[in-house]
């Protein structure tokens, strides 16, 4: 038997669908969201998501059915080949004018680090501790070494390789943005605005 499908829209207000949630009380969304309805998606039942599925197979959620993915460091838990399969469905579910906005890892950034060997040097505090280098490039630490093997990463990106990734799927638009958290932000539009200012807020909006 086929799994439900998520229709998006039942109570008529815009849907985002987080992809790779995590913890309900560890995944922060930018303000633009907060009137929208929120479906979260995880691999991992433990986080307790609306859907149980992998990046590569959103086939509980309809096609069309989204006005916009959330995806905030999740594809680099993917093994590269699988990259493309995952913005495929990003784009399978987005409706007419939706966007996908994805965050990872700059490793272009993280690399300065690694030239200066500075590999396990703590560059910032997060909520679940301090994180070095090593832990950007390969998966948290700690994570890992209490057996969360889903949280080890298995591909990384640069500017110039997650645009690339984007090739073989029809966005209309990829707007790419750095961020001084050590993030990239790609803002993947399925139909170009014919303003590019409205594009832009959209763009700052989400890196709120």
């Amino acid at each position: 038997m086929d799994p439900p499908q998520d229709d998006g829209h039942s109570n008529g207000t815009k849907l985002v669908v987080n992809v790779g949630c995590g913890p309900r009380d560890g995944s922060r969304l930018p303000p633009l969201f907060a009137p929208w309805r929120l479906l979260r998606v995880d691999i991992d039942a433990v986080v307790e998501p609306d859907i149980v599925a992998d990046a590569t197979d959103l086939s509980p959620i309809a096609s069309g059915s989204a006005d916009a993915i959330w995806s905030a460091h999740c594809i680099e838990h993917l093994y590269a080949h699988n990259v493309v399969r995952a913005l495929k469905e990003f784009h399978r579910v987005l409706g007419d004018d939706g966007f996908a906005c994805i965050t990872v890892p700059d490793l272009q950034t993280i690399a300065t680090y690694i030239v200066s060997d500075k590999l396990h040097e703590t560059i910032y505090e997060s909520a679940a501790g301090p994180v070095n280098a090593h832990d950007v490039l390969f998966g948290y630490g700690p994570a890992l070494a209490q057996g969360l093997t889903s949280m080890a990463h298995r591909c990384g990106f640069t500017p110039t390789l997650l645009l690339q990734q984007f090739h073989e799927i029809p966005f209309a638009e990829i707007v790419l943005r750095r961020r001084p958290s050590l993030e990239l932000m790609a803002v993947a539009l399925k139909k170009s605005f014919q303003n590019s200012a409205d594009r832009d807020a959209l763009v700052e909006a989400l890196q709120q």
